[in-house]
């Protein structure tokens, strides 16, 4: 994985993580989330984008505290340093 493509924030709650990437074009900086569920296969651990009901409360969530965080990071980039 390169520096470029790293997520600049994550968020887990139990098997539900937000990838938060910093994404620059010439109108300038914007944030994607991508949204996973972890699981085990055997011995190793895999990621899916599909959700069972039992995830969709903690995905709301993940996905709530995500957009704060953008919203939060995005209002300070904005703001003039003192």
């Amino acid at each position: 994985m390169t520096e470029s493509n790293r997520p600049v924030h994550r968020i887990r709650l139990s098997t539900i993580t937000a990838s938060i990437f910093k994404n620059e074009n010439e109108s300038g900086t914007f944030y994607n989330a991508q949204i996973d569920r972890s699981y085990r296969d055997g011995e190793s651990w895999k990621q899916t984008h599909s959700f069972r009901r039992d995830d969709l409360l903690l995905l709301a969530k993940v996905a709530d505290l995500a957009n704060s965080w953008i919203h939060e990071t995005e209002q300070a980039e904005r703001s003039p340093s003192p």
